[in-house]
């Protein structure tokens, strides 16, 4: 037998403008995955969950409907049909979810990249990591019903990607300036993605297109130029952000804290309720977390609060 355990940190999918093209990565907080293979045969699924914790016993024990052990039975159909691989033996794997649910952080990404770092490291590594981000990206339609790359491709990867097609998958990657730091807030509450996604438009005037390919564009040349002012003024999402907004309390409260506090800019994480500020200081960017942190317990709901400050992750998700 042989055991490897996978990690994989928490993203932020959309980067405001970027909805569903456009995702990174942070070095904390993360999901742990163990993989222990076994060679004798086994009977029924060649894989099976030993053990969740840290899910308050929501997620499914079912290797076929939980995103951990759906990618790596997908990696496991593929070494075997393209790599000509010998998959015979039966792996247990075994989920340590540090991300909360529905958080907007990545959460099933996490898993599922941490997984597949797992599986390839115990088989001998027959993928490179821009393959293994196609069965990540499926995990991602078990988890919330649509194959989005945006998390699960920085999950793989880490430092920031762009999604320029998905038919074919056409990824960049894109290096983050030295100096910028994120600030992560998750509220103490739940919003599903199937839901936050269900309150988007169908349709968009040119008028506002035009707006956010502007900004995605811009965004992209900050990035590439370390023109930290640049990345802040671009951070504007006039698509998804109006429609989600009022779904976070104290949205707007705790995004004007942010930039008061100095940060870049700053917007919904993924689909929510988490919020992200950029920084060019991690000084700036814990002033800004602790900002945003003070907004949400002023908000109706008075709500509590987890903070991370981390610059972005380039090594993406990682044996430990």
């Amino acid at each position: 037998m042989k055991s490897v355990r996978g990690f994989a940190s928490a993203t932020v999918g959309n980067v405001a403008c970027g909805f569903d093209i456009l995702g990174f990565a942070i070095t904390e907080p993360g999901d742990e995955v163990i993989l222990t293979r076994s060679e004798r045969k086994h009977t029924g699924c060649p894989v099976t969950i030993s053990s969740i914790s840290g899910d308050g016993g929501k997620l499914p024990l079912d290797p076929r409907k939980n995103t951990s052990s759906f990618v790596v039975l997908k990696f496991l159909e593929y070494i075997r049909t393209h790599k000509g691989q010998d998959c015979t033996g039966h792996i247990s794997l075994e989920l340590k979810k540090h991300l909360p649910l529905s958080s907007g952080m990545g959460s099933s990404a996490a898993s599922a990249a941490a997984a597949l770092a797992a599986a390839n490291e115990l088989l001998g590594r027959p993928c490179t990591k821009m393959e293994l981000v196609h069965f990540a990206i499926e995990g991602e339609r078990v988890a919330c019903g649509s194959a989005h790359a945006d998390n699960a491709a920085p999950a793989i990867l880490g430092n920031f990607v762009l999604i320029r097609s998905y038919t074919p998958l056409d990824l960049i990657v894109i290096p983050p300036p030295e100096k910028l730091f994120c600030s992560l807030v998750h509220p103490h509450t739940e919003l599903r993605t199937s839901f936050a996604r269900s309150v988007l438009p169908t349709d968009i005037t040119l008028k506002d297109a035009t707006r956010q390919w502007g900004n995605v564009g811009a965004l992209v040349a900050g990035l590439l130029t370390s023109d930290y002012a640049l990345v802040g003024r671009s951070l504007v999402d006039v698509v998804a952000e109006p429609k989600r907004a009022p779904l976070i309390p104290g949205f707007a409260e705790v995004k004007e804290a942010a930039l008061n506090a100095g940060a870049l800019g700053c917007s919904i994480a993924g689909s929510g309720p988490s919020i992200f500020a950029f920084s060019d200081s991690a000084e700036t960017a814990h002033a800004a977390g602790e900002a945003m942190q003070k907004a949400f317990l002023a908000s109706k709901k008075s709500l509590k609060s987890d903070m991370w400050v981390s610059p972005i992750c380039r090594e993406g998700a990682r044996i430990l």
